[in-house]
């Protein structure tokens, strides 16, 4: 471990030493503004700020380079920690963690993988540029795991799924809407999740060591994907705990130190209504003063249902129907459930998440708003010219207030754990994803094409894709830059506002309604995602446009508010799931024992609509296994790189017919010790009316 240490601080200086003779080299390449520079008064026009003397490499001591070095030893110690004890060598204990989770690994997960570096950048930048209504975003989430804990994942045990397109093809028969909606999600994942993280890490990264971006999302891929692609889904569990400490902690403490520079809350709430920066005009635009002004309604979450940024309707109906769609149909959230051994685990760690959802409106959003007191020439920039010199982006710099908030107030050691923090929430994020996709992958798109490959052939393409996506991922990046006014949270959201809502309405009507059937499932997903594309495809050829430069995009196409644009494409994709379903045959009774609510705790067998293609891939696998084995025992070098991987160091062992249905009713029993049943029924119902009370309390 000593030896690691000392190997990986070598390399932190000698980067370090390469990025300063190459700023010298350079000076003008990226080179950050100090907030003198930046100043000016009202009406001076376009003049470019004068380059900066601040030092490129805000994190330049032993003791923040440390605190990084410790991180990520502790990263990879837990990841080879969890190599070691997890069963990795097959598709139920590589993807779902043998199903052998307990609640707060669980819990915590479910927290990590949601809070990536897009939301400490995005939150913080979104609440600088626009209040406290952004929180609503996640304090909608508290009733959102409770519908996954409570009405969703035991559907999806019952059928005994791994992925959610399995569940729709054991749902509706066929194979049609399993490829599409595995595409469709791997699509959601590059354009909201996996670029959308990756920048806005390096947003932070930029700011705080100076290294050029891509450089420094390649280095943090290198090392995510190494525990990703070895450990699977425990290594990525048990990681994304301790991110989740880390992650709050840091947050606490540089939430302390920015209401301590600020002067407390009441001076927060007096000061952003002031924070308005000071060059306001450029030759030869006019820019509205609703622009630079901080809004009226900056403290409340409930705006005009008209004017408002964020719609009180929309934030309600509109924002729950892309809730649905994450927290209770993503795989990337659901697999988290599934790996749990019991249904009170999983419902117990669905709360702990619920309750963790609570701090993102302090920890993100009220930095964010202070640090647009701090620094308003840099933060609230809004001539176009001053924010392309601040950060390259034209349409305004909100998504650097957290980053600057850090370099600026946190003291050394701090700082490190502050970038500790960003690269905990950045990697927890994308490992959760990288895992997922995989398993999306190699299930639903790579099984069907090769129907008779093998366990150890499975887990390959699935880590093999990842470096595919990965490539998709960073060309995705300039595109997240521009969009919606450089407010990266907006951009996130609008996203799945066009593409997540006819997948929601499916999945609710499958468990629901009993009569939905394959022609209404098919037809309301295609239908839908034509009306979700023709939106987001003109909205990025017009250009989403800023407050100064608004977007040239009719009305008509682009006027409507994203949340109620996914209010509408949720009804009309149901009408069109249940017309064309009454239109058509209905499947038997027989087919959805334990697929759908009403038919959940039947004890028949069912009937399925088509045999799974695992289940046609195992038995001429099983019967080449003996034949295919060594005649004589692997190498070092074998067995090493099987233990690295996580395969079996000899043929798998066959099991009976008994010890098959005994392990298919393990997997698929959802019954509960009535006494913690209770317990996290009423922790529940407490949860439902701490999200009333501050819903109420900043409404």
């Amino acid at each position: 471990m000593i030896c690691v240490s000392k190997l990986w601080l070598a390399f932190i200086k000698k980067s370090k030493e390469l990025c300063t003779s190459f700023w010298k080299e350079a000076p003008d390449s990226n080179a950050s503004m100090t907030d003198a520079s930046l100043t000016g008064s009202a009406g001076s026009g376009t003049s470019t700020p004068p380059p900066s003397t601040d030092d490129s490499m805000a994190i330049n001591n032993a003791a923040d380079i440390s605190v990084i070095v410790v991180y990520f030893i502790l990263v990879l110690a837990i990841g080879i920690w969890a190599m070691v004890r997890t069963n990795r060598g097959t598709v139920g204990g590589f993807f779902l963690a043998g199903r052998s989770m307990v609640w707060w690994p669980i819990g915590a997960s479910l927290f990590a993988s949601n809070i990536g570096s897009g939301h400490f950048v995005g939150l913080a930048g979104t609440g600088a540029a626009a209040g406290i209504a952004i929180g609503g975003f996640e304090w909608n989430a508290l009733m959102m795991v409770l519908f996954l804990g409570w009405l969703f994942v035991p559907i999806y045990i019952k059928a005994g799924v791994v992925t959610m397109p399995e569940y729709l093809k054991k749902r509706f028969g066929g194979q049609r809407i399993r490829i599409y909606l595995s595409v469709l999600s791997l699509m959601l994942y590059v354009f909201t999740k996996i670029s959308a993280d990756m920048f806005s890490g390096a947003i932070f990264i930029q700011q705080a060591l100076g290294l050029d971006i891509y450089l420094a999302v390649f280095l943090l891929l290198l090392i995510t994907a190494m525990y990703t692609v070895t450990g699977g889904l425990a290594a990525v569990i048990y990681t994304d705990t301790l991110q989740s400490i880390i992650m709050v902690g840091g947050a606490f403490i540089l939430l302390g130190f920015a209401f301590n520079e600020v002067g407390g809350y009441d001076a927060f709430t007096t000061k952003y209504m002031e924070a308005i920066p000071s060059i306001t005009t450029e030759v030869g635009i006019n820019i509205s003063e609703n622009c630079y002004t901080p809004r009226p309604d900056s403290f409340h979450i409930f705006r005009n249902a008209v004017t408002g940024d964020l719609p009180w309707p929309g934030l309600i109906f509109g924002l729950s129907i892309i809730g649905i769609w994450y927290w209770c149909t993503d795989q990337v959230i659901v697999q988290r459930c599934l790996s749990a051994k019991n249904m009170s685990h999983v419902k117990a760690g669905c709360i702990l998440c619920g309750y963790l959802k609570l701090l993102p409106m302090f920890l993100m959003v009220f930095p964010g708003m202070i640090s647009r007191i701090l620094y308003p020439d840099v933060v609230a920039c809004v001539a176009p010219a001053q924010c392309q010199a601040i950060c390259d982006v034209p349409v305004g710099c909100s998504n650097i207030a957290y980053p600057r908030l850090v370099i600026k107030l946190m003291p050394d050691g701090l700082r490190g754990l502050m970038l500790s923090v960003m690269l905990a929430s950045l990697m927890s994020s994308l490992t959760s994803i990288f895992n997922s996709a995989s398993t999306l992958f190699t299930m639903d798109i790579y099984a069907r094409i090769r129907k008779r490959a093998s366990e150890k052939e499975l887990m390959l393409a699935g880590r093999i894709f990842i470096l595919f996506l990965i490539g998709i991922s960073i060309a995705w990046i300039p595109i997240v830059q521009a969009a919606q006014g450089g407010q990266l949270f907006d951009y996130i959201q609008s996203i799945t506002s066009y593409l997540g809502p006819p997948i929601a309405s499916v999945f609710l009507l499958a468990i629901f309604c009993k009569r939905v059937n394959e022609q209404g499932a098919f037809y309301g997903l295609i239908i839908g995602l034509l009306i979700g594309l023709s939106r987001m495809i003109a909205e990025f050829s017009f250009g989403t446009g800023s407050c100064v430069q608004p977007s040239q995009c009719p009305y008509i196409i682009c006027g409507i508010h994203y949340l109620y644009f996914a209010l509408i494409l949720f009804g009309v994709s149901c009408i069109i799931v249940i017309s064309v379903s009454l239109m058509t045959k209905p499947i038997d009774d027989k087919h959805l024992y334990r697929l759908c609510w009403s038919l959940r705790n039947r004890t028949e067998e069912r009937v399925d609509l088509e045999c799974d293609i695992l289940e046609a891939r195992e038995e001429p696998e099983q019967m080449n296994t003996d034949e295919n084995a060594p005649a004589e025992p692997p190498g070092c070098f074998r067995k090493f790189y099987n233990w690295f991987c996580g395969f079996s160091q000899g043929p798998a062992p066959t099991l009976s017919q008994e010890e098959k249905e005994a392990m298919e009713r393990k997997l698929t029993d959802t019954s509960e010790v009535p006494v913690w049943r209770n317990v996290v029924n009423v922790n529940a119902v407490v949860l439902l009316a701490v999200a009333v009370f501050f819903h109420g309390f900043y409404g």
